[in-house]
C-alpha cells in the first residue's frame, strides 16, 4: 500500500511539473444532422509550469483576482493622468512662448 501511494505521489508530481494536455470532441447528431459540438481542451499542470508556458490568465481574471481589476483601473487612470500632464505642459510652454 505504501509503495502504491508513493508511486501515485511521484506520478502526480511529474504531471504537475511537466503538464498534461487532454483533448476531446463531443458531437450530438440526430439523423446525420449535427446539433451540437463541444470541444474540450484540458491542461493539467502546476501554476508555475503554466506560467512558464505563457498561460497565466487567472492573474487578470476578476473572479480569481478581484484586485487585478482595481490594479488595471489604477494603471489606466495613471496613464491618463500622465498623458494629461504632458498635454498641459505642452500648452503651458506654448502659452509662455506667445507672451511678450
Amino acid at each position: 500500500m505504501d509503495n502504491r501511494s508513493s508511486s501515485l505521489a511521484d506520478t502526480l508530481e511529474r504531471v504537475l511539473d511537466k503538464g498534461v494536455v487532454i483533448v476531446g470532441d463531443i458531437a450530438v447528431c440526430v439523423v446525420d444532422i449535427e446539433l451540437l459540438t463541444l470541444r474540450v481542451r484540458l491542461f493539467v499542470a502546476s501554476a508555475q509550469t503554466a506560467r512558464e508556458m505563457g498561460m497565466d490568465w487567472w492573474t487578470d481574471d476578476p473572479f480569481f483576482a478581484p484586485k487585478a481589476v482595481e490594479r488595471a483601473a489604477a494603471n489606466e487612470l495613471a496613464a491618463e493622468n500622465a498623458e494629461l500632464r504632458e498635454r498641459l505642459a505642452v500648452l503651458e510652454r506654448a502659452l509662455e512662448e506667445k507672451r511678450p
